[in-house]
């Protein structure tokens, strides 16, 4: 029985959606996580652009396993108000795109400082619940680095305090090795919200992305634990080694990377967690 599913941030391949597509279908992957298509950020088109999109997918077999969008990325000191009317909008291309996902953040603090800004978090995702509620989509919160939710303990106060449904968490081992959190552990207090999974990986020393298995993220050990749990759901390749249009964007003061990713460089990603999973 076939237990995950492939999906991909195809942007990292090509911000053109036809070249992400032709280039997917070599792996037969028929997912993709939409962060950016045609060079623009998901969350910024319109219900009517969403249309045209869909078609173009519908008439090649694809679909959208989740929206990438960047909802929960400012600054906790920055007016909610459009990052709200943003999530409002983002909602209704779920609905245009038929995914039933919408990865999503806890806003970015000084690390220092996410206790006495838990309450505001609390608060401004209760809003993006209540927005939600009855549009059949589960909210993934994904842990960043740098935001509210960047430690395993800061996830899961958030799922916990929510105790909402359809709020389930994104887990990205990169992204913990990063802020210096055993991913084991991570996996341990999460599993009972674990909806979705990033594969990417980073070497704890320095925090550089690698393929899957290359680094301190324990992925092979947790696709074990997955395995076991018989857990079904998708596995959506982030690969991060090179710059792709967007870049910029994904990441408080991140400076641009100079090999261009692609391709080649997707080619990689894929084949590192393709072979652990087949080990």
């Amino acid at each position: 029985m076939k237990m995950f599913t492939y999906s991909a941030f195809a942007d990292e391949i090509s911000p053109e959606l036809s070249i992400q597509i032709s280039e997917l279908k070599k792996y037969r992957i028929n997912h993709i996580e939409a962060r950016g298509i045609n060079g623009k950020n998901i969350s910024d088109y319109t219900a009517s652009e969403a249309v045209e999109i869909k078609k173009i997918l519908d008439d090649n077999g694809f679909k959208l396993s989740a929206l990438g969008s960047p909802i929960g990325k400012i600054k906790i000191t920055d007016d909610f108000c459009p990052e709200l009317e943003k999530f409002k909008n983002t909602l209704e291309l779920a609905n245009v795109f038929e995914t039933q996902y919408i990865r999503m953040f806890s806003f970015f603090m000084d690390t220092d400082k996410t206790a006495e800004y838990a309450d505001i978090v609390f608060e401004r995702w209760q809003k993006y619940v209540d927005a939600a509620k009855g549009c059949n989509i589960i909210l993934l919160h994904e842990n960043e680095k740098g935001i509210y939710g960047d430690s395993a303990a800061n996830c899961l106060n958030l799922l916990k305090t929510l105790n909402c449904s359809y709020v389930k968490a994104t887990f990205d081992p990169a992204n913990f090795v990063q802020c210096k959190q055993n991913t084991i552990e991570a996996f341990d207090m999460l599993e009972d919200y674990i909806e979705y999974m990033h594969i990417k990986d980073a070497v704890w020393e320095t925090g550089e992305v690698v393929p899957a298995g290359f680094g301190g993220g324990n992925i092979k050990e947790i696709i074990t634990m997955l395995k076991i749990k018989n857990w079904n759901g998708f596995l959506s390749l982030e690969p991060h080694l090179g710059d792709f249009v967007g870049f910029a964007d994904l990441e408080d003061g991140a400076e641009i990377k100079k090999t261009m990713s692609g391709p080649k460089q997707f080619e990689t990603a894929f084949n590192a967690i393709d072979k652990l999973i087949k080990e």
